[in-house]
C-alpha cells in the first residue's frame, strides 16, 4: 500500500502543476530503466555455486517529471532476488527513492530523496552507482540558493539511505546536516578575466547526529567537518586544492579512539595542443566518516574520498589488482602525461600518435605513537597515556615506507590507415595485500608485484562491419600466478555485436587449476535501447569504480541486460 500512496501524492502534485502552468510550458516526462537477469549453474571447479531460485533479477526505472519550475521524480526497484555479489542490503520491490521540489533562478528545493556533492566530495557526496550496488541517496531536505550572481549556497539536511529490505528503504539512524558556499570571484573583479585568470572559492560545514548507546565509552553525539577549498585557473595552468578537518569520531572503523581525522587534495595542471600534464596528491587520516558509528563496508557513508591512480578498463588490469581508497589514513601522489605525436610526422604518420604515460603511489602515513599510547604487555592492545584515546600525532602529506599501491603504465595509441588501428599497453603493478585484500590465492600475503601487457588493434572491414580483439598477459610469482586474456568482437551495423572472451589461468601452480573462463556475448543496441546476453564463466573477485569495490563470487551461466532511456 505505500507504493500506491506514494504515485497517489505524486499523480495530484503533478496534476495540480500542470493544470496550474501556462500551455506554453507544457511538461516532460524522462527516466531510465534496467533489467539484468542471471540464470546460474553449479560449477564445483571456480567455486560457483546455484542459487536456490536459480533465477536472479535485479530491476529499477526511473521516472522524472518536470513542469515549468515544479519537479518530482519516482524510482520502483525489484531485486527478486538480487543478482550475485550485490550488497545483501538490497531485497524485494518497492519505492526506491522520491521527490518533489521547485526550482528557479534564484532557489531550488527539493523535499524526499536526493543526491549532493560539496566540493571534491571529501566532505558529503550522496550519489549512486547501480554497478556496485551502492546508493547512500539522502531523504530529507535539499536547498540551494543564488542570491547575487557568482554565489551559490547549499544546504541539506536528513538521514542517508542505508538498507532497501522488504521493499522499503531503511535509513540510517544518524542524521546529516551540511551547509556549502561556493563563490566565483571573477564576477566581481572584472580584471581577473583580462588578466587570464578565473578563481573559485569554496567552503563548507557538515555534522552528524547519533544517540550515545554505547555501554564501554562516552561518544560525541555530534560530530562536526569542516574545510575549504580554492580553484585557480590562468591561461594554460590550473591548481585546486580542498582540506576538511573532522572531530573525533569514534566508531568501529577506527577501533573507537578519539584522534580527529582530515582529508586534503591537491590537483595541478597544464594542457596545451598536443601536451597535457596532471599532478596530484592525496593525504587522509582517520576519515571514515558515517551516519552510523557502528557500519562498515559502503554502509552509511557521508562523504567520499576519490582515489588517486587511473581507472583501468582492460579485464586482467582492472579485475585482479585494483586497489581502493583507504580511509583509515593513506598519503597517494599521481602523476599522468598525454602527449601526441604529430600528424605527418615520421612517428607520428598521417593520423598522429597518442602516448599516455601514467604513474601513482600510496604509503600508509607517519603516525607518531610515542608522545600519545603505548601497547599494554597484558592484553596486547594500544592505550592512551591518559583518558583522551588519542592514540598518535600524524602530519599531512607525510608518508612512511609502508607501501599500499603503485602503478606504472604506459599507452601507445596510433592509427595506421582508414581501417586500421592499435593500442600498446604495458602496466607494472604493486598491491599491498595485507592492506587491500584483493587476492586470495596461495602466496598472497604481503606485496604482490605483477607485469601487465596488452594489444587491442581494430579493423574496420567495410562501412558494416568492424572486428575488434585484445591480447592481455599478466606474470607474477604471487596468488594464481600467470594469465592471459582474448578477446574477439565483431560489430554488425546496425546494432548488432558478437564477443567472445576467455580469462585463462595458465600459470597456475595447480594443473587441474589451470582454467579457462570462457564467456560468450550477443547484444543489440539502437539509440537508447540496448540488450546483451552473455553465457560463461566468471572468476571471483573485486569489482571496482572509482575507489569503491564490491566482491563478485564466481559464476557460470546465463545474464541477460536490458536498458532503455526516455
Amino acid at each position: 500500500m505505500h507504493i500506491l500512496k506514494y504515485f497517489l501524492a505524486v499523480s495530484y502534485i503533478t496534476a495540480f502543476a500542470t493544470f496550474a502552468q501556462q500551455e506554453n510550458n507544457g511538461p516532460s516526462i524522462t527516466g531510465n530503466m534496467e533489467t539484468t537477469f542471471q540464470f546460474l549453474n553449479e560449477d564445483t571447479l571456480i567455486g560457483a555455486n546455484q542459487p536456490p531460485s536459480i533465477g536472479l533479477v535485479n530491476s529499477y526505472m526511473n521516472v522524472f517529471y518536470r513542469q515549468s519550475n515544479f519537479k518530482a521524480g519516482v524510482r520502483v526497484e525489484s531485486y527478486l532476488p538480487r543478482i550475485q555479489g550485490y550488497p545483501n542490503n538490497f531485497d524485494g520491490t518497492g519505492l526506491g527513492m522520491r521527490y518533489v521540489g521547485y526550482e528557479n533562478d534564484l532557489v531550488d528545493i527539493t523535499l524526499g530523496h536526493f543526491y549532493e556533492q560539496f566540493g571534491a566530495g571529501l566532505i558529503f557526496r550522496a550519489y549512486e552507482d547501480r554497478g556496485l550496488g551502492f546508493d547512500n541517496a539522502m531523504d530529507g531536505m535539499r536547498l540551494v540558493l543564488r542570491p547575487i550572481k557568482g554565489l551559490t549556497i547549499k544546504g541539506v539536511y536528513g538521514r542517508n539511505r542505508y538498507q532497501f529490505l522488504e521493499g522499503r528503504i531503511v535509513d540510517s539512524d544518524g542524521l546529516v546536516r551540511g551547509a556549502d558556499a561556493q563563490f566565483h570571484l571573477n564576477k566581481y573583479l572584472p580584471f581577473l578575466d583580462s588578466n587570464g585568470f578565473d578563481v573559485v572559492m569554496g567552503a563548507s560545514l557538515v555534522s552528524k547526529y547519533q544517540v550515545d548507546n554505547n555501554s564501554q565509552y562516552i561518544l560525541p553525539e555530534n560530530v562536526g567537518s569542516y574545510g575549504g577549498r580554492m580553484k585557480i585557473r590562468y591561461k594554460k595552468f590550473f591548481i585546486d586544492g580542498e582540506y576538511i578537518h573532522k572531530e573525533n569520531d569514534p566508531s568501529a572503523d577506527n577501533g573507537y579512539i578519539y584522534n580527529s581525522g582530515h582529508a586534503s587534495l591537491i590537483n595541478f595542471g597544464y594542457s596545451t595542443k598536443g601536451l597535457g600534464l596532471v599532478l596530484s596528491a592525496k593525504s587522509v587520516d582517520n576519515m571514515s566518516f558515517r551516519s552510523d558509528r557502528t557500519k562498515d563496508l559502503t554502509n552509511t557513508l557521508i562523504n567520499f574520498l576519490p582515489a588517486m591512480n587511473k581507472t583501468h578498463t582492460y579485464n586482467l588490469v582492472a579485475s585482479l589488482y585494483p586497489y581502493a581508497t583507504q580511509p583509515v589514513g593513506e598519503m597517494a601522489y599521481q602523476g599522468e602525461v598525454l602527449y601526441t605525436i604529430p600528424k605527418g610526422s615520421k612517428l607520428g604518420g598521417r593520423y598522429g600518435m597518442s602516448i599516455n604515460v601514467n604513474y601513482s603511489v600510496a604509503y600508509a602515513p607517519v603516525r607518531n605513537y610515542d608522545s600519545r599510547s603505548y601497547i599494554d604487555n597484558q592484553t596486547g592492545n594500544r592505550v592512551a597515556y591518559d583518558s583522551s584515546r588519542v592514540m598518535y600525532d600524524v602530519k599531512p602529506f607525510v608518508p612512511s615506507d609502508d607501501l599500499y599501491w603503485q602503478d606504472a603504465n604506459i599507452q601507445i595509441s596510433r592509427k595506421f590507415n582508414k581501417k586500421f588501428n592499435m593500442v600498446a599497453s604495458y602496466y607494472n603493478i604493486s598491491v599491498n595485500n595485507d592492506v587491500a585484500a584483493v587476492a586470495q590465492g596461495p602466496n598472497s600475503k604481503g606485496i604482490i608485484r605483477s607485469d601487465i601487457a596488452v594489444l587491442e588493434m581494430g579493423y574496420k572491414i567495410n562501412r558494416k562491419n568492424f572486428i575488434r580483439t585484445e591480447l592481455q598477459g599478466l606474470w607474477t610469482d604471487k596468488d594464481f600466478r600467470d594469465w592471459a586474456t582474448l578477446v574477439v568482437e565483431y560489430n554488425l551495423k546496425p546494432g548488432i555485436f558478437f564477443s567472445v572472451m576467455d580469462q585463462y589461468n595458465y600459470g597456475n601452480a595447480d594443473p587441474n587449476l589451470r582454467i579457462h573462463y570462457l564467456i560468450g556475448t550477443v547484444g543489440y543496441a539502437h539509440e537508447a535501447t540496448r540488450l546483451t546476453l552473455s553465457y560463461g564463466r566468471q572468476r571471483a573477485g573485486l569489482f571496482c569504480v572509482g575507489g569503491v569495490c564490491r566482491f563478485v563470487p564466481a559464476s557460470n551461466g546465463l545474464t541477460v541486460n536490458f536498458t532503455q532511456s526516455f
